[in-house]
């Protein structure tokens, strides 16, 4: 009753436009279709069946169907997104959802906050720029995806925050407290990748190390906002690019992503420190038709093919394929990207091993 209700009280027109432009075209609305590349527009949304249609790829459904297909969210995610904006309450299962989750506005408004001050940061340090520079990236590319700088020292997201004691730092992973109440900033001289949701909230943070250190890269705690096994790092940047190719390229790393970008392959993701999940694989394949899994040629990278392997099969549908490419055991797709470039990668993927031939 209450997707009824939600139903009737938004306006599947209202909700498309949000992201992308229609037209009026007789007693309907149209555009090129977001779902595959066409020319002149095949895709029609009715105000009075609440309802669209592509007469060129054949998708269709209601507002939530819309939001699902098109951010790559679950349902439950659509509906909240949709409530949200209609001003209504989703009711919730409390027994079988458990105590209720703390509320997501103002973390996000936490994180925002925490992204710019990195983005500052960036443009105040000429060695993390030098460090950007180094690896290949423009200005352009780092604006993108809204790369960022942790400086070095144990406070300095106090200059972010006037309330340096806020519980929501502790409870976004921003700020770790210690023995005896002690506060210190979990990312320090790291250059911060921010990690966005499906509506371009950020979510959590990929620190990379400058230089030498460890951990190489250190990521967001889980938290009430970021959950890695549901997440993947740089989809909202390239979803018109998977869109366009009707496939996407799943890697292992942050900068293999943005490298990537910058070389013109953008319909890359990456995986969250994480095995690729069959919630990683749903999402994917609700964007595109192929998704090749592009690992390291060593046996770490032979590993995570076999994870990405078993996540793969119960959730391939007819239609739909996956492949695995593997890099020479020197290489992972940064480093592969720079040596010979984005034609010979774009090769690569083309003749990326189908999944018949890795089982």
């Amino acid at each position: 009753s209450f997707i009824q209700e939600l139903l009737a009280r938004i306006d599947i027109v209202d909700v498309i436009e949000r992201y992308l432009p229609l037209k009026k075209g007789g007693a309907n609305y149209v555009a090129c279709c977001p779902f595959h590349s066409e020319k002149t527009p095949s895709f029609s949304v009715s105000p009075a069946k609440q309802f669209y249609h592509c007469f060129g790829c054949g998708a269709h459904g209601s507002a939530i169907g819309f939001v699902m297909e098109y951010t790559g969210s679950g349902f439950v995610d659509a509906v909240q997104d949709l409530a949200s904006h209609a001003g209504m309450q989703v009711p919730l299962d409390r027994a079988a959802s458990g105590p209720p989750k703390t509320d997501r506005t103002p973390l996000t408004e936490v994180m925002a906050r925490a992204a710019s001050y990195y983005k500052d940061r960036l443009k105040a340090t000429p060695r993390a720029i030098d460090y950007l520079k180094e690896r290949g990236l423009t200005g352009e590319i780092a604006a993108r995806f809204g790369l960022g700088y942790a400086p070095d020292g144990w406070q300095n997201l106090a200059a972010a925050f006037s309330d340096y004691r806020s519980g929501a730092l502790v409870e976004c992973g921003l700020v770790i407290e210690g023995e005896a109440g002690r506060r210190y900033d979990r990312f320090r001289d790291r250059i911060m990748f921010p990690i966005l949701d499906a509506r371009s909230n950020v979510i959590g943070f990929g620190g990379r190390v400058i230089g030498a250190g460890e951990p190489k890269y250190l990521n967001s705690p889980e938290t009430p906002l970021f959950e890695k096994g549901r997440e993947l790092y740089g989809l909202p940047q390239a979803r018109m690019a998977i869109r366009a190719a009707d496939s996407v390229i799943v890697v292992e790393g942050y900068m293999d992503v943005v490298a990537l970008a910058q070389h013109d392959v953008g319909n890359s993701v990456a995986t969250l420190g994480t095995a690729t999940t069959p919630v990683h694989v749903q999402k994917l394949l609700r964007q595109a038709g192929r998704v090749v899994f592009c690992f390291d040629g060593d046996n770490a990278g032979r590993k995570a093919a076999l994870r990405a392997l078993d996540a793969t099969l119960e959730h391939l549908p007819d239609g739909k394929s996956a492949a695995f490419l593997f890099l020479p055991p020197e290489h992972d797709p940064d480093s592969y990207m720079r040596a010979h470039g984005a034609e010979a990668f774009h090769r690569l993927a083309a003749e990326a091993a189908p999944l018949a031939a890795v089982l």
